[in-house]
């Protein structure tokens, strides 16, 4: 195909470009550590102890892969483990919880709101509320109050 022929790509920027790949693989780090607190919080909520059995048939992996996880949320100071009671959030990965939840919160009311289905946005909500910017959070709670506001 010659080249006049080819359809142009507008690159951004090199730094634009790599800062957004950039916040990408920091979300990605994080959302593992925010998936984990996030489950333990609603599991304590829900009035139970948050044992690695739960965490481990919620999240659909292996019992093993949870220890590993939970080692190093307890290593990076999110959770304490306490032999034969459980798994317990620290006070930051209380806060954590309840930071991820809201992001949740605000993500899945903002999907539901464009009309997506139920099912759909809670499941995107759940992928989405790691990579969004406070930004497009923010824009996403200013679009609720316009829909709030009769």
């Amino acid at each position: 195909m010659p080249d006049s022929a080819r359809p142009k790509t507008v690159l951004p920027a090199t730094q634009v470009h790599m800062e957004g790949f950039a916040q990408v693989r920091e979300a990605r780090r994080s959302e593992l550590v925010e998936d984990y607190v996030e489950l333990i919080a609603d599991l304590i909520a829900d009035g139970r102890e948050a044992r690695q059995v739960d965490i481990a048939s919620r999240l659909g992996v292996a019992q093993p892969t949870v220890a590993k996880a939970l080692k190093r949320l307890a290593k990076e100071g999110w959770v304490v483990q306490r032999p034969y009671r459980g798994v317990f959030l620290t006070p930051e990965g209380e806060q954590l919880a309840r930071d991820v939840r809201a992001r949740h919160q605000t993500v899945e009311q903002f999907l539901l709101a464009l009309g997506v289905d139920a099912d759909s946005a809670r499941r995107d909500a759940e992928g989405i509320e790691h990579h969004v910017s406070e930004a497009t959070l923010a824009a996403f709670e200013a679009f609720l109050q316009k829909a709030k506001t009769p």
